[in-house]
């Protein structure tokens, strides 16, 4: 029997905005296809932006138009079982058919699914583990954002545990587990606590410089410092989960992407 090798990474573009991606494949198997996303891209349409492009859109996209990577997996059919923010990096699980997809949405449903996110945030909470179960619900007049609301709000949980601590310049790495699944979540149970994460504008968190970080720091004539982070420093690590068919443990892991890498190595060198 001929063993056929499939293409380790999906290739899409955009023509409109000239943008190209190469997306890692994490996990796959002929019901599941799990992708490495990259920060940056949303997941499906943008409300107030419906022209920019989406990792939704550009996948079926590739398949109507029998892409290498998907006319080799002769694929019809992918669909999301789960959403990242746009800035959000990391896992993401896609159904191959349409079972499959109501299968995953009965198990994200239950909460089985285990999320875990790593984040790095202002501030050093103190202890070492710590809960936020705070309910959440739609911010009563800027739209898209969230709120903490103990009244009309939705039950929310969040864990969190410290990986690292930057006490010199008084950052910290986090371990977040999400126990509801509600919209920016992690992000305002962090502000919420007094922890914003990095890079993280629309709920009080700030750009990484490197200038705040280094002694004696000096930017060359004519230059313009850019931020270490100046996204949302968020990237959705691990995602463990029963099969829906087999039933047996499937656990994915997303590397850490490098601006990610680059602001640690930095606080480890400069803010310990």
């Amino acid at each position: 029997m001929e063993l056929k090798i499939l293409s380790a990474a999906i290739k899409l573009s955009s023509p409109a905005t000239r943008e190209f991606w190469e997306i890692p494949i994490l996990f796959e198997d002929e019901h599941l296809l799990a992708l490495d996303k990259p920060a940056g891209l949303p997941t499906s349409p943008d409300r107030l932006d419906p022209e920019r492009p989406n990792l939704m859109k550009l996948l079926h996209s590739a398949i109507a138009d029998a892409k290498p990577w998907a006319r080799e997996r002769g694929l019809d059919y992918l669909m999301n079982a789960h959403r990242l923010d746009s800035d959000t990096s990391g896992v993401i699980l896609l159904a191959k058919n349409k079972p499959m997809l109501i299968a995953l949405a009965n198990l994200f449903g239950s909460e089985k699914p285990v999320k875990k996110y790593t984040t790095l945030v202002s501030g050093e909470p103190p202890e070492n583990q710590f809960e936020v179960d705070a309910k959440l619900a739609p911010h009563p007049v800027k739209i898209g954002l969230m709120c903490v609301d103990s009244k009309n709000g939705k039950k929310s949980k969040t864990r969190f545990e410290v990986l690292e601590a930057f006490s010199r310049c008084g950052y910290t790495l986090l371990k977040c587990e999400p126990l509801t699944e509600r919209t920016h979540q992690i992000r305002v149970h962090l502000r919420y606590a007094g922890f914003p994460i990095v890079g993280d504008g629309l709920y009080g968190g700030k750009p990484l410089w490197l200038s705040r970080l280094k002694p004696n720091y000096r930017l060359k004539p004519g230059h313009e410092e850019r931020p270490l982070f100046s996204r949302v420093a968020l990237h959705a690590e691990e995602l463990s989960l029963p099969h829906p068919v087999t039933g047996a443990t499937v656990t994915i892991t997303a590397p850490w992407p490098k601006d990610l890498k680059v602001a640690v190595k930095y606080l480890r060198q400069f803010a310990k």
